[in-house]
């Protein structure tokens, strides 16, 4: 799976944990870090890209102005170590939504994951 970590979820410990998990996996850091939240959206959309972000704006973008998106993944205050673990869980359990281009919002305690598709799962 490909991957654009946004600026404030581009930590180093989830960048190479997802390489070790044998990911494509691009850092907003590393030449978009003043990039604007729709340059993001765009790259990861035309990559085919996971976008993993810790930011809500992201919402408004795909929900509002209606932009198209990848799947879209967005951790709500975790760790870094819990991070990494929501990711390998998410990869492990939800990867084929995550393909699908589902938008997921993952907090200590819950997995939301809302389809690409109309409908709504939640798995938590």
């Amino acid at each position: 799976m490909k991957f654009l970590l946004d600026s404030c979820a581009a930590s180093r410990t989830l960048h190479q944990a997802l390489i070790d998990l044998g990911h494509d996996v691009l850092s907003a850091r590393e030449g978009y870090s003043h990039a604007a939240d729709e340059t993001l959206l765009a790259l990861a959309y035309v990559e085919r890209r996971v976008l993993v972000t810790k930011d809500k704006d992201f919402g408004e973008l795909v929900f509002l102005r209606r932009l198209p998106h990848p799947c879209i993944v967005r951790l709500v205050g975790l760790r870094v170590t819990g991070e990494v673990d929501a990711m390998r869980d998410l990869i492990e359990r939800h990867g084929d939504a995550m393909r699908e281009g589902a938008i997921v919002v993952v907090t200590g305690r819950r997995v939301r994951i809302r389809s690409a598709r109309p409908g709504e799962r939640d798995d938590g």
